[in-house]
């Protein structure tokens, strides 16, 4: 019987949270994948966590800032040489387009739990700047480089 194809995924921001499970839940499906941080210590730190599920054998990590086009060149050129493809990318990472002060954050929380805040009510100051990096980061430079 023919040898299945592997198949390949990077996701991006995987250290924990929303990109940690679906790197679960990748690898849980038989995908080798790339798990990246922009954190080094933290990222082999989730790495180490995977064990608990027996799923490790398939993740491997690699640092990625995604601001930083040198770190996403990297990236790249190494899922280039060692797997020659990529068949899934999971923009997980992001850079904030907007900032909230601290007195206004303090103000919306205090004395609540994080699913008791409504964090839409939170006042935010449009950045024109941090809205372009934002815009640049997670839709440019990564389309990019992946072409």
């Amino acid at each position: 019987m023919a040898e299945a194809v592997k198949r390949y995924a990077v996701v991006t921001g995987a250290n924990k949270g929303i990109g940690f499970g679906t790197v679960k839940q990748l690898a849980s499906n038989g995908i080798v994948v790339v798990l990246t941080a922009r954190d080094e210590k933290r990222g082999l730190e989730a790495l180490e966590k995977l064990k608990d599920f027996g799923i490790s054998d398939l993740v491997v990590f690699h640092q990625l800032d995604v601001t930083d086009s040198v770190s996403a060149a990297r990236l790249a050129d190494f899922v280039k040489t060692q797997f020659g493809k990529l068949d899934i990318l999971v923009n997980n990472a992001a850079v904030v387009g907007s900032i909230v002060t601290p007195e206004d954050f303090k103000s919306a929380s205090s004395g609540k739990r994080p699913e008791e805040i409504n964090w839409s009510e939170i006042p935010t100051i449009p950045n024109d700047e941090v809205a372009e990096q934002c815009l640049k980061t997670n839709y440019y430079e990564f389309s990019k480089w992946m072409g």
